[in-house]
């Protein structure tokens, strides 16, 4: 055999066993042929861009698929599989160019990607999910008997969708011990439940939206989840994302949450403010996906203390009592003195002023420690100025509320800082609060609570108003009746267990960000109810719950998760709503 003849032949076998590895662009027909539970003549199974195009002839798009990627490159591969959901109202599968992203930024971190293309429109006469469940279904059975084949591990399966996708991979993720329909061959022994789901902005979920949007905005007190969701004992763990301003309402994907949050089903929430019904959020799913260990082993914690070491973006630093000289309301002798330090940065690039405190349990708090310094070298670093603030520790005694104190610190640290703004060459009107655990509850008052009076005026600063223009509470505690002075009882998820009453959200409530450990003893539903009382009063705030993450979730944290880039998402906020300006 000649030389060039042995190399063709072992290039071309090559390229055969790299065309095995890679089975990209293969389509599998989800049913064998007369088989297909439910048919109905109406229905395609085609992404829009194809029944768009010239030439389209809808009956040899009968029938649904999946179809498989080209398997990622071998170096960086993990042993994850994601089967990619388009949305479309049950209508259509509308979503090509946003499946066709997913897959390639999936790919990119080692993910073998396949796209689920189910029936529409809507079939007739049964649910208007029926047929693409049934689809579903079966589509996971075939994923996972390809598992070994294709390279990766058969529990390791999530799903990605948006809006119809997304109640469809719901139902996938709560719901695979209900059969969708009667098995047709062996495939259908294969068990088809998913290991996690992505879902951005999930659609029909509650009951006053069933097939349309929200008629009353998912919050209405008859209004409920929809019990086609069983959340049954192979509930998978969840990642949900929705926007604040969505007419598909966020409230499905909030109470979806606190379903998991009931069974102890790891999960993670993120609702952005003033967004629409749109994907938002990618990069939050990787989070997701990385701290859960589905990318492939969890780095090791860094310590936050030792990431944000330096002082390096601060160019002064001053200190200041809060209270003059024998003026301070019920002043007691068990409590330390409180002060407030301003921080201003090397180069101001905003005339915005961010005030820190930490928690303590209202028995101690220390403006030095790792809630309050690398926020505050993060914010000078960006060019804003920052206010830290030591309040009354411990706690007041005589049978005052154990914030007494330190809320009347607090308000009088906002007209302090208010006062002197303008001489610093900062904005009066562009003052945000922020704090952590029991100063999260401390957020929450000086946010919800401005014009309620703590204390007698006792000078001209105290004619000066002390709201806020926003406001960040970090894993707060006590915001909720079944945790008023300890860990969450219930969770915070039983009905019962509502905010506290000493929160007023009177008319200068703020917007406001929260992020939370979702394994938190003070529960993460402190957040979660907060920001949907701001959402009945119109006022968009953010959310971002963490998987698997603690109170101090951030004290240490593994690289690339949610709990170690969460100073980013106050950066985020910030120029989001325009405060940084």
């Amino acid at each position: 055999m000649r030389e060039s003849h042995v190399q063709f032949v072992v290039a071309a076998a090559f390229a055969f066993a790299a065309g095995l590895a890679s089975f990209g662009g293969e389509k599998v027909y989800l049913w064998p042929e007369g088989r297909m539970p439910d048919a109905q003549p109406h229905q395609i199974a085609a992404m829009t861009d194809e029944s768009k195009a010239e030439g389209f002839n809808p009956d040899e798009w009968r029938r649904p698929y999946i179809e498989w990627y080209d398997a990622p490159a071998a170096e960086g591969k993990t042993d994850a599989c994601m089967i990619l959901i388009s949305g479309g109202g049950y209508y259509n599968c509308c979503d090509g160019k946003l499946v066709e992203e997913w897959h390639k930024k999936l790919s990119a971190l080692g993910v073998t990607c396949v796209k689920l293309v189910y029936r529409t429109p809507r079939p007739n006469g049964i649910a208007i999910w029926q047929s693409a469940w049934e689809d579903g279904q079966r589509a996971v059975r075939l994923v996972r008997r390809d598992a070994e084949k294709r390279g990766f591990s058969a529990e390791k399966i999530g799903t990605m969708s948006m809006s119809a996708g997304s109640h469809l991979s719901t139902l996938l993720a709560t719901s695979s011990q209900t059969p969708a329909y009667a098995p047709v061959d062996e495939v259908d022994s294969t068990p088809c439940h998913i290991n996690w789901a992505c879902t951005f902005a999930i659609a029909f979920a509650l009951t006053d939206g069933i097939g349309t949007p929200n008629s009353r905005v998912g919050d209405a007190v008859d209004v409920k989840l929809d019990s086609v969701f069983k959340f049954d004992e192979k509930t998978c763990p969840m990642w949900m994302s929705h926007g604040g301003e969505d007419k598909y309402s966020p409230m499905a994907s909030t109470l979806v949450y606190r379903r998991l949050r009931e069974k102890k089903v790891p999960a993670e929430l993120h609702l952005y403010p003033d967004k629409p019904h749109m994907a938002i959020g990618f990069d939050r799913a990787v989070e997701f996906m990385r701290q859960m260990g589905f990318l492939g082993p969890v780095a090791p914690d860094a310590d936050l203390m030792e990431r944000f070491a330096s002082d390096g973006d601060r160019a002064s630093h001053s200190k200041a009592a809060i209270w003059p000289e024998g003026k301070m309301p019920d002043a007691q002798t068990n409590q330390c003195t409180p002060y407030i330090e301003w921080h201003m940065p090397k180069e101001l690039k905003t005339k915005a002023i961010q005030i820190i405190y930490s928690g303590g349990s209202y028995m101690s708090n220390s403006p030095d420690g790792f809630e309050v310094a690398p926020a505050r070298r993060y914010l000078n670093a960006r060019g804003m100025t920052v206010v830290t603030m030591k309040y009354r520790t411990p706690r007041p005694l005589g049978g005052l509320a154990k914030h007494t104190t330190a809320w009347q610190d607090l308000q009088r640290a906002i007209r302090i800082v208010r006062s002197e703004a303008p001489s610093r060459g900062l904005d009066p009107d562009r003052i945000g609060i922020m704090g952590s655990s029991a100063g999260g509850h401390l957020t929450l008052m000086g946010a919800t609570s401005s014009k309620h009076r703590s204390y007698l005026d006792i000078d001209a600063i105290d004619k000066l108003p002390c709201n806020v223009q926003w406001a960040v509470a970090i894993y707060p505690a006590y915001a909720l009746t079944d945790g008023a002075d300890r860990n969450n009882t219930t969770g915070g998820n039983a009905d019962s267990a509502r905010l506290v009453p000493e929160f007023s959200f009177d008319l200068a409530t703020p917007p406001m960000l929260f992020i939370h450990g979702d394994a938190d003893g003070w529960a993460a539903m402190n957040s979660v109810k907060t920001w949907e009382q701001l959402r009945r009063m119109g006022i968009q705030g953010e959310l971002h719950t963490l998987v698997l993450r603690p109170h101090c979730f951030q004290r240490k944290a593994s690289p690339g998760t949610g709990s170690y880039t969460w100073l980013d998402r106050i950066g985020e906020f910030l120029d989001a709503k325009g405060f940084c300006k």
